[in-house]
């Protein structure tokens, strides 16, 4: 069966390899890796403590706390239904127009499932403004999200030929996704290493959608 081949091996494969490599870092590194010293010098040096919730508000607080809001679960399904309303507007292609839907659900199952089977805890001593969801930490569900959802409207726009696609697509594809993964290790919410395999998740999602749902321009070979 071509979906079994294409989508639910891969996500199979997929969750194996991210549940591998998550206990793995737990067993090699502790649940207090050395990854999270460099976080607690720099949240130090900006004045903030890990007994506290407030602390200053200081220029890179300003900026990672909308950075981090915009990446919650409401927002990001409220923005991957927008951009699949969008997209069925600007395209009227089916495909195209599920792809933003798909590639969330692709990431969240393969999210879900990894972080229960690693179930690594939240960095310790860190400043934590924010409470933290009940997950696991390990693979860091909101940068993968961003990269999946935002590297799919990147696609997007350049299988469309939409006008600034050549500009918008770095910053869609890496630049939004990388200062929200940067804001939740900031924030004290995950691991350096959390967020390097949300980061690979949320590429390998977009991928896979790609490749099944957006069509190909004619000029490009079949």
């Amino acid at each position: 069966m071509p979906l079994l081949r294409t989508v639910v091996l891969p996500v199979l494969g997929t969750i194996g390899v991210l549940a591998a490599a998550g206990r793995a870092m737990r067993f090699f590194g502790g649940d207090d890796p050395t990854e999270d010293q460099a976080v607690r010098a720099l949240q130090s040096a900006y004045g903030h403590r890990h007994d506290e919730l407030a602390g200053p508000r200081e220029p890179i607080d300003r900026v990672t706390a909308p950075l981090s809001w915009y990446s919650g679960v409401p927002q990001t399904i409220a923005t991957g239904l927008i951009c699949c309303g969008a997209t069925w507007l600007a395209t009227r292609d089916r495909r195209s127009a599920l792809a933003p839907a798909a590639v969330l659900l692709l990431e969240t199952a393969c999210f879900v499932a990894s972080a229960a089977l690693v179930g690594r805890p939240r960095p310790q001593r860190v400043w934590r403004p924010e409470h933290p969801h009940a997950t696991s930490s390990f693979p860091s569900g909101h940068t993968a999200a961003a990269f999946a959802l935002h590297g799919t409207l990147a696609d997007l726009l350049d299988r469309h030929d939409a006008r600034g696609a050549r500009l918008l697509g770095p910053l869609l594809r890496y630049g939004v996704p990388g200062t929200i993964a940067f804001s939740r290790v900031y924030r004290g919410q995950h691991h350096i290493s959390d967020t390097v395999a949300g980061a690979v998740l949320g590429r390998w999602s977009a991928a896979v959608v790609r490749r099944e749902l957006m069509p190909i321009r004619p000029s490009e070979p079949q």
